[in-house]
């Protein structure tokens, strides 16, 4: 199974931008020197976050790196032109020699729709269609295709061609059924994100891309990754100490937003134990996780996001050799589902 990181790279409150890029592209170096095999970044549009143009920071990450896999995590699609997008990274694979993934979601946040003229009214609709048009320029030198929310292309070259054919992309979701059954039908990967409530539950979405994959007739086997929030240190203390306020600072930021009752230590230790997803401790703990989620899922990818919030960049670092030298040799391979 293959190991990854994920950050949205979170803003401290007073961080610089500059300061953060920086500290983000020494992530991406660490990663990489260490061998983890994936490397992906969000896209939000508001100040708690960096990135609003994930190929942009990739393609930084691409011309200073030389084997990791980069991706989006998530690429909102919904609010994004699919032409540009698959540009964009069509570039990104061309500097980088081929590491480039184009990870499609709907995002959990809606600041980009009004941002670029768009009508959450048709938040499903758009997606799809989005979608349809990315994989017709994916699959096709010539495009030809028509759509409601953007103008036609009649026989289009969409330039330049990227080093992989196809480049791939992966459909991200977070427990929705009908999300689960189109990745399959269209016969791509699928990224399970499992941030809350207790593990198993998510196990019969997993079931139902396998399922729906078969039923489709695509050949193979379908492709799927686990994300979850993760943090290591070398003690669990030294992990808590670390990752807990800045993680329960930014659930709380967010739940004031949506509605959500506050979180405090019990919902932590809660997320935190063996049947939640928190993946939160020292090198041994992080990896009997990791193991419970293989055997749950089956999965060919498990990607940890681990700088939630304002965790300090050292300790962040620190995670991140950990997580490659002592996590790795402990997970086991992938169980079959």
């Amino acid at each position: 199974m293959d190991l990854g990181l994920v950050t949205f790279a979170d803003l401290a409150p007073g961080q610089p931008p500059a300061e953060r890029m920086q500290n983000l592209l020494e992530e991406a170096r660490r990663a990489d020197d260490l061998g983890l095999k994936v490397f992906a970044v969000g896209e939000h549009h508001r100040p708690d976050y960096l990135i609003s143009s994930p190929a942009t920071v990739l393609a930084a990450i691409a011309a200073q790196t030389t084997q990791i896999r980069l991706s989006s995590a998530v690429t909102v699609l919904s609010s994004d032109d699919p032409v540009r997008v698959f540009q964009q990274f069509a570039h990104v694979d061309l500097i980088s020699g081929g590491r480039a993934e184009i990870m499609a979601g709907r995002g959990s946040f809606t600041e980009s729709f009004p941002l670029f003229g768009y009508d959450l009214r048709d938040y499903d609709e758009l997606f799809s269609e989005k979608l349809e048009l990315l994989l017709a320029i994916r699959d096709s030198a010539r495009v030809t295709w028509a759509g409601r929310h953007r103008a036609p292309l009649a026989g289009a070259v969409v330039w330049p061609p990227p080093v992989q054919d196809p480049l791939p992309v992966w459909v991200a979701v977070g427990g929705t059924p009908e999300s689960v059954v189109r990745a399959a039908r269209l016969g791509l990967p699928m990224t399970l994100a499992i941030i809350g409530g207790q593990t198993a539950r998510f196990q019969p979405f997993a079931e139902l891309y396998r399922r729906a994959w078969e039923e489709a007739g695509h050949d193979g086997e379908p492709t799927l990754a686990i994300n979850t929030h993760a943090f290591v240190a070398e003690t669990e203390e030294q992990a808590m100490a670390a990752f807990g306020p800045p993680y329960l600072e930014v659930m709380n930021r967010i739940g004031r937003e949506r509605g959500w009752p506050p979180s405090g230590r019990a919902e932590l230790d809660a997320l935190r134990a063996p049947d939640g997803p928190l993946a939160l401790g020292s090198p041994e703990q992080v990896a009997a996780k990791i193991n419970r989620i293989q055997e749950l899922f089956g999965p060919q990818r498990y990607l940890a996001h681990m700088s939630i919030g304002a965790v300090a960049h050292a300790d962040v670092m620190r995670a991140i050799e950990l997580f490659a030298t002592r996590v790795a040799p402990l997970v086991s391979s992938p169980t079959a589902a």
